[in-house]
């Protein structure tokens, strides 16, 4: 059986598959990219073994997966990825049409929760992806005041690489920090409870090797960022080493309690975390 593997193509998760790519690490596996919410749909219909999944999808189905240990996409702080743009403050969006991104519900439900207990108002959120030719676009529109941007397209907006119409800018990551003092995790690795627990282990092994890689390299997958997305090296490597790959307790702390907000909104039923055991 080939384990079929799920990879999310922004620079964010270079840290974790650079050395797969590269050969350095033996992965038995068959990747297969796409965006969070579409990796998202393939785990839930089963047509993927393992992957990584937006943290409201596991929070969604949980009886469905296993965690895999000390492996995530989080941030103490700022993030940099995940971006409110607007040109008036987020306090004065009430009524205001918010253009939210379809590739990432996380982030959706996080800046739902941003505006419902931080910034005390009521925008409408209208469905809209983002990508860098739309952003350059966007600029000459002045219909849209505000909208959430994730992955390389709000890196590139957030560091000038694209110009940006908008004088108010909010770091997701960083305003979860404000407000709760905690890290966020915004992405986890899952299986199915269904797959083979020896084959998702080696999976998950060879992924855990390859991150350990990443990490001590990252200055070359800095210089691989640049040249995907144009955002200058130096850049990419602050935003590389500012994000955590794995899962420590104070990430966990971060991610039950955002789970627990989102289950007091009525946004998931009440849940677990199950991890994938060990051999």
């Amino acid at each position: 059986m080939t384990m079929r593997v799920g990879r999310i193509p922004y620079i964010n998760c270079y840290p974790v598959y650079g050395a797969v790519d590269r050969g350095v690490v033996r992965f038995a596996a068959e990747l297969v990219d796409g965006v969070p919410t579409e990796l998202n749909r393939r785990m839930a219909d089963g047509t993927l073994d393992v992957s990584v999944v937006s943290a409201v999808e596991y929070a969604r189905d949980w009886e469905r997966y296993l965690l895999l240990p000390d492996l995530a996409i989080s941030c103490d702080g700022a993030v940099r990825s995940v971006m409110l743009f607007s040109r008036r403050p987020a306090e004065e969006l009430g009524g205001q049409k918010v253009l939210v991104s379809r590739s990432s519900l996380t982030s959706v439900h996080l800046l739902e929760l941003l505006f419902q207990n931080v910034w005390k108002t009521e925008p409408e959120f209208v469905a809209g992806d983002a990508e860098a030719s739309d952003l350059r676009e966007a600029g000459a529109d002045p219909s849209v005041i505000a909208r959430l941007v994730i992955g390389d397209a709000a890196l590139m907006l957030g560091t000038g690489t694209i110009a940006s119409p908008y004088g108010h800018v909010y770091d997701l990551g960083l305003e979860w920090r404000k407000w709760t003092g905690l890290p966020f995790v915004f992405a986890v690795w899952v299986a199915q409870r269904t797959v083979d627990t020896q084959l998702a282990l080696a999976v998950h092994g060879a992924l855990i090797e390859s991150r350990n890689w990443g990490l001590q390299h990252l200055e070359l997958l800095a210089q691989q960022a640049h040249e995907t997305t144009g955002v200058p090296v130096a850049a990419c490597e602050q935003y590389l080493s500012g994000l955590d790959y794995g899962l420590s307790y104070p990430h966990l702390g971060g991610l039950t309690e955002f789970y627990r907000r989102l289950t007091l909104a009525g946004k998931v039923a009440p849940g677990r975390l199950a991890f994938l055991p060990a051999a």
